[in-house]
């Protein structure tokens, strides 16, 4: 029973830590358009939310040594989450407009990515506060 409650938190907390690498990932990428050389990465998010639903949460079991031995009931920080589980599965930016410099980050796109990005994650984190709120009230009885 309480699986049937805690799966759909877990969509939405994968997808929450997914949108949050995404967010890095676009921001370096504005970071280094200036760069020469430089090639923009991006993720596939549906591809990365679909292979992170199908094996499970990202979140891993705690460890002492991550919770410092107090309680294996602290919430699980890891930190080779999620940069390590994703960064083999990035792709680069296909290159619009040559540049004498080769680098490939196209602001404009870049900015739109970065800011649809940001507004899906605070979707995200309202549909999971939305649901938390919702089993809470059904947890009261209200």
């Amino acid at each position: 029973m309480l699986d049937k409650m805690t799966n759909r938190l877990d969509f939405h907390g994968n997808a929450l830590i997914l949108r949050g690498e995404r967010q890095r990932i676009l921001a370096s990428n504005i970071a280094n358009a200036d760069t020469p050389g430089y090639v923009g990465r991006d993720m596939h998010f549906t591809d990365a939310l679909r292979e992170a639903n199908a094996s499970g949460s990202l979140l891993s079991k705690p460890s002492d040594a991550q919770t410092g031995g107090t309680s294996q009931h602290h919430i699980p920080l890891s930190p080779t989450l999620p940069s390590s589980s994703t960064s083999d599965k990035l792709g680069y930016t296909v290159q619009t407009q040559p540049s004498l410099d080769k680098n490939t980050v196209d602001m404009d796109r870049e900015r739109a990515n970065f800011t649809d990005n940001a507004v899906r994650y605070e979707a995200t984190l309202r549909f999971l506060n939305g649901q938390a709120k919702t089993m809470l009230s059904a947890i009261q009885g209200q």
